[in-house]
């Protein structure tokens, strides 16, 4: 073999093990999560926004409705709580953006019919970043940190 392509896959493999060792140690270790803050005067908005919006279904506690896991006989799902002992925060911020924004009828399963509208034509996507930052800053750090590992993975799993 070629001295200078052996030094290239040499390096390359060194590379790839180097980066691959430096994203699990952020990812098991939250270290990306403890690095980031929450934009106190966005989510102060997004409290207004929530309120205005969102309190409704999902409680002004962030509490979810009652039964929320569980399927109604005409397929629709409770809205789930929004504070930690939810699953809001185990969706990449995209996700969650787009469930604002779209509805959540485009991310149901089989066989359930979501009650969640679709806020595209009532709020920014500014305004719905503000909710997410909102909804960020009653979480626990250690749920913050789980939902950013969800972030940099991309909310791989989906209710």
């Amino acid at each position: 073999m070629d001295p200078f392509v052996k030094k290239v896959l040499w390096f390359g493999g060194a590379y790839l093990l180097f980066a691959g060792a430096a994203a699990g140690y952020i990812l098991l270790t939250g270290t990306l999560a403890k690095r980031t803050g929450f934009d106190a005067e966005l989510a102060a908005q997004g409290s207004t926004l929530y309120a205005q919006h969102c309190a409704k279904c999902h409680g002004v506690n962030l509490e979810g409705q009652p039964g929320w896991e569980t399927r109604r006989r005409d397929g629709t799902i409770p809205a789930p709580p929004q504070n930690d002992s939810g699953h809001t925060w185990e969706h990449a911020d995209r996700q969650i953006f787009d469930i604002i924004k779209l509805g959540g009828a485009l991310f149901s399963r089989r066989g359930e019919r979501s009650e969640m509208p679709a806020f595209r034509g009532t709020l920014s996507d500014a305004e719905i970043w503000a909710v997410i930052a909102f909804l960020k800053s009653r979480w626990s750090p250690e749920i913050r940190d789980e939902q950013t590992r969800a972030n940099l993975l991309g909310g791989l799993s989906h209710h």
